[in-house]
């Protein structure tokens, strides 16, 4: 008996001890405790990152393809480089680096 004695009266509370234990459990025990948090904060950070470089790309291809609608010297360039496309009268050469 001496021993609860000792121990503070805030302690003892039993709304203090079930609210400390509500706690305890969301941080460390819970599906979605502090750890997964933290893990999902980074996913989606990652994925913002993704989403930002993908939509650079597509900006750059919807700039390329106006080009290409609007410009047929365009065209035909990207269809020669891209496509390795020739007229009838040419001859191709390919080099490949190594």
């Amino acid at each position: 008996m001496d021993l609860l004695k000792k121990i503070p009266g805030w302690l003892k509370n039993k709304y203090i001890l079930t609210a400390t234990g509500f706690v305890v459990w969301l941080l460390f025990f819970d599906h979605n405790d502090i750890f997964m948090q933290m893990e999902r904060r980074s996913e989606l950070r990652d994925l913002k990152k993704g989403k930002a470089y993908y939509a650079e790309q597509v900006d750059a291809l919807k700039k390329e393809l106006s080009e290409l609608k609007g410009d047929p010297a365009s065209t035909e360039k990207a269809a020669r480089e891209r496509y390795m496309m020739k007229k009838n009268n040419e001859d191709l050469f390919i080099i490949e680096e190594k």
